[in-house]
């Protein structure tokens, strides 16, 4: 029988949507040293020192995030390490997740010296006399320290899906996207389903590129029918592959149209040649995957949209609904390409205010006028483009009410005056929320299951202590979730 229930006028809103993150790194995070949101090097080395003294059995030191702002240029040394720990490797991720700071031991163990070339796509920092300075930027550089380093079990990777959900829960979100699985993270998401530790229903994008995607069609394959196979199928969705356009901007690895400020012979990385990047995508859309492009710079959007436009030419058409993630930099001439395209545009909104990356690391390198021209929300909406939210944690935070004021008054959390920034690409608290709900769900194929609060939809619900639309957008993060419904269970 139905039930009712009085919630004495509170104010309630659909679960939450992640249509973008990476929980399993964000849970493995957690189990490193404890370094996010510190704001020195020294408090930095601190916390390393610490966590390897109290865990002097582990092989290697592996952790994140720490802010690269708080360095000129970003590029952290080595030997600041060694200070601390040299008897063991250390690997520290930064806060954008395209770079890496390293020891001195962790270099010598992967072989990199003076001679090692920069890898395509990627970058290798370095001392005057060429040697390795300790930080690398971008997956293929990383990937020269990150592939000899002791893999993840199952087991470890289905605990870490278990911590993820539990975060997930206490934040209100109900459904999310893992947009960066390799087969291993496959594996225990289907392994965390199996054995009931998954307890949100979640996408998968797996990760191709421009070495591997032509074999991991039919891994990828497998896998899908691995996870439709599942008892219950809406639990784990597999229909979606993951690009990598670009870097980023704080590294200066963003692939951009016009050269970078402080390094006028560089427009940044484009990781994917043209043909290339048309081919493959080609190649997965016709096999009806869902195609989810991380594209920063605007040379990367551009890149992007040419490529699905000549995609969508040639095959079948298809409810495709291909999404751009980041989107950060977008030439004024696309802007209107993505409602032509039928392009998602998937935006981090816990970025739309000037952070210490933002203003440190990427304002100097842009100018004033192109650093003004990110995040452009109101404009993208003006030329009728679909836009749903996503965190990227553990880029940044994985709360949803942290951020969703961010794009409504460009401050940062918390901040009711002072200046905005750009506060004409500003957006409505309405909107702000639909984009972590209801066009969230859309992106993720979910909309017939979850994103409103409408008959025949599952019952994913917050309660809230106060209504969004009476607060100032400054307090929205302050705002606490008196009560979770999933599936029409009260779970907290």
């Amino acid at each position: 029988c139905d039930e009712s229930i009085d919630l004495n006028g509170a104010f309630v809103i659909p679960a939450f949507i992640d249509a973008h993150a990476h929980p399993i790194p964000g849970a493995r995070q957690a189990t490193g040293p404890a370094i996010t949101d510190l704001t020195s090097l020294d408090e930095i080395l601190r916390a390393v020192k610490t966590f390897a003294d109290q865990n002097s059995h582990d092989p290697w030191i592996i952790g994140g995030s720490y802010e690269a702002a708080i360095i000129e240029s970003g590029d952290f040394d080595a030997q600041w390490l060694d200070s601390v720990v040299s008897d063991r490797p250390v690997i520290l991720r930064a806060a954008d997740h395209h770079t890496i700071w390293v020891n001195s031991l962790a270099l010598k163990l992967a072989g990199i010296t003076e001679h090692t070339p920069d890898p395509s796509g990627g970058t290798i920092a370095r001392r005057g006399d060429g040697s390795p300075k300790g930080t690398l930027r971008e997956p293929s550089a990383m990937a020269l320290i990150l592939d000899i380093t002791p893999a993840h079990s199952i087991e470890s990777d289905v605990a870490a899906i278990t911590h993820a959900c539990t975060a997930y829960l206490d934040a209100g979100v109900t459904n999310v996207i893992d947009s960066w699985v390799e087969k291993d993270m496959a594996q225990a998401y289907l392994s965390a389903a199996q054995s009931g530790d998954l307890s949100i229903p979640v996408n998968l994008s797996f990760l191709v590129t421009p070495t591997d995607w032509a074999e991991k069609l039919a891994e990828c394959n497998v896998l899908r029918a691995q996870c439709a196979a599942l008892p219950n199928p809406d639990l784990v969705k597999a229909n979606s592959i993951k690009f990598l356009a670009d870097g980023a901007l704080s590294p200066g690895t963003a692939a951009l149209i016009e050269p970078y400020i402080d390094d006028p012979d560089s427009h940044g990385l484009k990781i994917w040649g043209d043909d290339e990047l048309l081919d493959a995508l080609t190649l997965f859309d016709m096999h009806q995957y869902q195609v989810h492009i991380h594209a920063i710079g605007d040379a990367a959007v551009k890149q992007a949209l040419d490529a699905l436009e000549a995609m969508i030419g040639i095959n079948p058409t298809w409810d495709r609904r291909p999404v751009i993630v980041h989107a950060q930099l977008i030439c004024d001439e696309d802007l209107p390409r993505f409602k032509k395209l039928g392009v998602i545009a998937n935006i981090q909104p816990l970025w739309c205010y000037m952070d210490p990356m933002n203003k440190e690391l990427i304002l100097p390198r842009l100018g004033k006028v192109r650093n003004d021209r990110q995040y452009r929300l109101r404009s993208l909406i003006e030329n009728g483009a679909m836009i749903a939210f996503g965190s990227d944690w553990p880029v940044t935070s994985q709360i949803p009410l942290l951020a969703i004021g961010v794009p409504v008054n460009r401050r940062a959390p918390g901040i009711k005056d002072g200046p905005a920034w750009n506060i004409e690409q500003a957006i409505t608290m309405r909107e702000s929320l639909t984009f972590y709900t209801k066009n969230a769900a859309y992106q993720m194929f979910r909309e017939h299951e979850r994103g409103a609060l409408e008959v025949g939809l599952r019952a994913d619900f917050i309660v809230l202590e106060k209504n969004l639309f009476d607060v100032d957008p400054s307090e929205v993060s302050t705002v606490a979730i008196q009560a979770l419904y999933q599936n029409g269970i009260k779970l907290r």
